[in-house]
């Protein structure tokens, strides 16, 4: 009994210590830096994080933002984030100061437990080798090279479409959206096109990213630690794929411009250094990633407000598809000028992205002391900025909460207020070929069915991206020939 209050007394001393290092910690930033804006650190160590993610599970992440908005006064205020001193930065305004400043004042940055999911192999920093990449994917993802990538994406669509959805009553779509943009990045970056194979790789990634935005414990059985495991497990069969395709370049069985994969594997730096295999398994996942699952989620909304929405936001889409489809001789493919008449359904993608956006917002760090809006913002506190502070905001879009695809035609949006990909030089270099992607799926879609969902307003959750809370199970009713 006594060691258990001695072990009592000390939790309670430890607590007290952290609690008056915070406030001391807190006092002193406050003392260095008068003028940081409003706001609550929380917490110790843990901040406000709770809430954050806990709205986000909720299915209301913006109200995070706008609480904080209208307590404050403000459209910049500052929090604590998974043990980092974050300002968030809200408003067309805010993000276009971020974006603007991308390598001056800000740089990107992302919580430590995503190193620990993505190890990198080198020694180089993970900015440095993003950086790389960044500069090595445009010749990927041109206009040039996207055109060469529509019919693949219709095959890879007419495929899924035929083995998952047709001859099935009801699905769940957003398994099945995952399954095809997955399909889809694998053809294109790997070239693996069997379903088994994509299925065997899919199996691991499933499981990294709810790891990577959960809490970062790495005990056995949380997310966190899965997530760890599954990048291994995943690493492991890509550089199988690697070793497998080093031989077919070899000996002339593959092509060195056939998809990412080779072109990584022949392509050498300026010493003459090509690339370790086991960095370019490192690049290859990360391509996977970010390849597939914010196009799963828009997919899935689109899904999910087509069948919620009056029935003419449909019937316009249909129409617009079946064009189209009547204008293609039997089992031809979908080409780059079918991409560029789907003008009014990517409208509706745009106002879906709008009001369920796949990337809810992204960290920067500050660089250096500067000053913003009157307010200090000390060197190396983190800086968020989050979508719904635009796309929901009445002085960007009015009447926020109505879904109206006209937002999207002419010029569109104000500048820096739409900000699905994000913005400024950090701007997702695969916006096109999302959108390429995303269009493919609703033709193949539409063509063949109506539907309705199986759970009216089913509840989304954030985790880490938007999802419905049960898959968004839906009944299909296929079109008559």
């Amino acid at each position: 009994m006594e060691q258990f209050y001695l072990s009592l007394l000390l939790l309670f001393v430890s607590l007290i210590s952290i609690s008056f290092f915070f406030l001391f910690y807190s006092h002193h930033a406050q003392s260095s830096h008068p003028n940081l804006p409003p706001g609550n650190m929380g917490f110790p160590v843990i901040g406000e994080s709770i809430e954050f993610l806990s709205l986000g599970w909720k299915g209301h992440p913006e109200k995070f933002i706008y609480e904080r908005m209208a307590k404050y006064s403000s459209k910049v205020f500052k929090t604590s984030l998974f043990g980092e001193k974050t300002v968030m930065f809200c408003g067309a305004a805010c993000n276009k100061f971020l974006f603007s400043n991308e390598n001056k004042l800000v740089v990107s940055w992302w919580p430590d437990s995503v190193n620990k999911v993505f190890p990198s192999s080198l020694e180089t920093s993970s900015k440095v080798e993003a950086k790389k990449l960044r500069q090595m994917l445009p010749q990927f993802l041109s206009a040039q090279a996207l055109q060469g990538y529509v019919g693949i994406m219709d095959t890879v669509a007419q495929r899924h479409f035929a083995s998952e959805w047709e001859n099935n009553t009801s699905v769940i779509v957003f398994p099945l959206a995952k399954s095809y943009t997955f399909w889809v990045a694998c053809r294109l970056f790997l070239n693996v096109d069997d379903p088994i194979h994509v299925a065997n790789l899919a199996e691991s990634f499933n499981v990294i990213v709810p790891g990577i935005m959960s809490v970062p414990i790495d005990l056995p059985g949380t997310p966190f630690n899965k997530a760890i495991k599954a990048s291994v497990v995943i690493k492991e069969k890509l550089l199988k794929i690697i070793r497998q395709r080093k031989e077919d370049l070899a000996n002339g069985t593959a092509s060195v411009t056939q998809d990412i994969l080779s072109h990584m594997l022949s392509s050498c730096d300026e010493n003459g250094q090509y690339m370790a295999d086991r960095y370019i398994a490192d690049k290859i996942l990360g391509l996977l990633i970010g390849g597939h699952d914010t196009a799963s989620s828009a997919c899935t909304f689109v899904v999910k407000y087509l069948a919620e929405l009056p029935p003419n936001i449909y019937d316009n889409v249909y129409q617009e598809q079946m064009e189209i489809a009547k204008s293609k001789a039997p089992g031809e493919l979908l080409n780059w000028d079918d991409i560029q008449k789907m003008k009014y359904s990517w409208n509706v993608a745009c106002e879906v992205m709008r009001l369920a956006p796949p990337l809810q917002g992204a960290f920067r760090e500050a660089m250096n002391d500067f000053m913003f809006n009157g307010f200090s913002i000390p060197k190396g506190w983190k800086l968020y900025w989050n979508a719904s502070s635009t796309h929901r905001n009445p002085e960007c879009f009015p009447e926020p909460e109505k879904f109206d695809p006209s937002r999207f035609e002419g010029t569109g949006p104000a500048p820096y207020t739409f900000v699905p990909f994000g913005g400024g030089p950090r701007m997702c270099p695969g916006k096109e070929y999302a959108r390429m992607e995303i269009l493919v799926f609703m033709h193949n879609l539409v063509k063949r069915f109506k539907w309705e969902a199986i759970i009216p307003n089913e509840k989304v959750i954030i985790d880490p991206l938007p999802v419905p809370a049960k898959g968004l199970p839906v009944r299909l009713y296929p079109h008559q020939p």
